[in-house]
């Protein structure tokens, strides 16, 4: 009898056990509907962001740019355009200042929009 209760021990632990690991037949697996799957979307790990600079906008050539991109930069407007034409080449964006093509002011302004590429 003793092994009698042990083996209906065993086997009603054994069946509690199954039950609780694999889900029922009765339940059926339901796609996720789209509230579902609408997530929050995760924020970047620290590490990320620092690792992966922000993509950086076209920067606009002031030795080969036309009148018209020219005057496109803010505080840029036809009269700056012309000079900046009529002063190249640059060895460097700094020198509009240097060469009092156009103002400090403006040049703040436009410094992060333009670069002074050289011919190779």
């Amino acid at each position: 009898m003793r092994h009698f209760t042990l083996a209906s021990l065993l086997a009603t632990a054994l069946t509690v056990g199954l039950m609780t690991a694999t889900p029922s037949m009765a339940q059926t697996a339901q796609p996720a509907t789209k509230s579902d799957s609408k997530m929050a979307p995760m924020a970047p790990k620290a590490s990320e962001s620092k690792m992966a600079p922000a993509p950086k906008a076209e920067l606009l050539d002031i030795n080969s740019a036309t009148a018209d991109q020219l005057d496109a930069l803010p505080g840029i407007g036809k009269a700056y355009s012309a000079k900046i034409i009529a002063g190249r080449p640059y060895k460097g964006k700094d020198e509009l200042v240097q060469k009092n093509i156009v103002p400090q002011a403006t040049y703040d302004k436009i410094k992060d929009k333009v670069i002074a590429k050289q011919k190779s």
